[in-house]
């Protein structure tokens, strides 16, 4: 680990990472398949919270791992594993959305195929379970690249998605925070304060393929049809077979200002590794517009990283049978998946 280029006036503090090791002293004829999965930047996560949070990311990254060893798209394993944390409360998409300020959950969700730059998008979408499979229907089905609110709705209706009555996206947990928020009255809280985060995978399959899916609830108390960077392309993500893909979190309006998610695929493209790339982006969006977030990354050779500025960002990644996890700065778990133990040559 290595600290943020950025934070050198705070020392540890800013030392909020994880990323693989670079393999280079041999090309391999083969690539190994990749995911790394995020269920948000945020702020502290209570200890009772951590080990469902950690099952969450781990179960996320392995239903996309699965998927890429079974010979599965990247596209296919990065859509399951967010439709495997929409569905877990634990996180602030689907199932576990935050409510907006008339006690209701909009959803944003977006995904791309790195293979030929398709994308599929829905923003402000309610009574979904899984709005991140609509957004790869709209990629799919129609000739457009995002659809919202109504519009969106009658599309999955059209698709056979089945609906949910809006009441059963709504914990009691997100009901007593949105009431907190309400009584404090505080509309400027801090990014770390106000952000709970959004889920993301990106992947690498066999065939040299990527793809990235990002899905939220938003945030909470948030203006009724308030959109944020999650459905936007190049700001809530960016896959390109020719550099890699990308899937970011945080607050929504500092990485639509400065486009994080293109920002890291240009700082690869000038040469950066994943790490130094999203390294860059995030000092970038902290020092320019003073805000904080995480990115998880993987370049077209399999090389991954997780950053974040944020106090913590729950990460699992899976590679050669090999699942890691974090959820703070220092803290890395590491546990052997897969059953064949044959190892690569060039490891």
């Amino acid at each position: 680990m290595t600290d943020m280029p950025c934070s050198s006036h705070s020392g540890h503090s800013e030392r909020r990472s994880y990323s693989s090791s670079r393999s280079s002293q041999c090309i391999s004829d083969f690539i190994q398949p990749v995911i790394v999965v995020h269920g948000g930047g945020a702020g502290s996560i209570s200890k009772e919270r951590s080990e469902r949070v950690r099952h969450g990311v781990t179960k996320a990254a392995m239903v996309g791992y699965n998927i890429l060893k079974d010979g599965g798209s990247a596209l296919d394993a990065v859509e399951g594993a967010v439709m495997a944390l929409e569905d877990d409360p634990e996180f602030n998409a689907g199932h576990g959305s935050v409510l907006n300020e008339d006690s209701q959950v909009e959803m944003d969700a977006s995904i791309m195929d790195g293979r030929n730059l398709a994308s599929g998008a829905v923003s402000s979408i309610k009574g979904i379970a899984n709005p991140i499979r609509v957004a790869r229907l709209v990629m799919e089905k129609t000739n457009h690249s995002f659809l919202t609110d109504r519009g969106a709705a009658c599309f999955a209706k059209n698709m056979g998605v089945p609906a949910v009555p809006g009441e059963k996206l709504i914990t009691e947990r997100n009901i007593k925070r949105l009431k907190k928020e309400k009584v404090e009255k505080t509309a400027f809280l801090t990014d770390v304060d106000k952000n709970t985060g959004t889920v993301g995978a990106v992947a690498l399959d066999k065939n040299g393929n990527v793809a990235y899916a990002t899905s939220t609830g938003g945030t909470i108390n948030k203006m009724v049809g308030r959109v944020g960077d999650s459905p936007c392309v190049g700001s809530g993500g960016y896959a390109d077979n020719e550099i890699g893909a990308v899937s970011t979190t945080g607050h929504g309006e500092s990485i639509i200002k400065v486009n994080l998610a293109r920002l890291v695929i240009f700082h690869m493209e000038q040469g950066k590794n994943p790490q130094e790339a999203a390294d860059a982006a995030l000092c970038y969006m902290k020092t320019r517009v003073k805000g904080l977030g995480g990115i998880i990354v993987v370049d077209r050779t399999g090389e991954w990283a997780a950053r974040w500025t944020s106090v913590s960002m729950p990460w699992a990644s899976a590679k050669e049978d090999k699942l890691q996890f974090g959820i703070v700065p220092g803290m890395v778990h590491i546990s052997d998946i897969g059953k064949n133990k044959n190892t690569n040559p060039c490891t």
